[in-house]
């Protein structure tokens, strides 16, 4: 059974648009349950180099944690951009990945594909992709 990320067109509109409307990678947390994205938190990116890679700033995961665990919704997953790259996960990505099930959006252009952190991924090991379902 293939696995499916939903997402709502307008969440999918607003990370195209924040990740098109930067030269460094954006990133951010993916809020929701099971298989569906509800919101996307924006969060900085504190990466040294920001133009090529992205770290989500660690006090704006520990909020979002928190509040998972006080009834808030749990952290799915991750989005990030490649500026000049694909929507395909990079080496650098991979190495950064836990196996942890995790889904990962990846923005690149106007275009945003879904993968999930897994053990022995087909993509470097760590990612397998995931069919994304946008829903209005």
């Amino acid at each position: 059974m293939e696995t499916r990320l939903q997402i709502s067109r307008s969440l999918r509109e607003r990370i195209v648009a924040e990740a098109k409307g930067s030269r460094t990678e954006i990133c951010g947390l993916l809020l929701g349950d099971d298989d569906t994205v509800h919101d996307a938190i924006a969060c900085a990116n504190v990466h040294p180099t920001p133009a090529t890679h992205f770290e989500v700033d660690p006090s704006a995961l520990f909020r979002a944690l928190r509040a998972a665990r006080e009834g808030g919704p749990a952290v799915i997953g991750y989005y990030h951009s490649h500026p000049t790259g694909s929507t395909v996960p990079s080496w650098t990505d991979a190495a950064a990945a836990a196996d942890d099930g995790a889904f990962w959006l990846i923005a690149a252009g106007s275009a945003l594909a879904a993968w999930r952190a897994v053990r022995d991924g087909t993509v470097h090991g760590r990612f397998d992709p995931v069919a994304l379902a946008i829903a209005r």
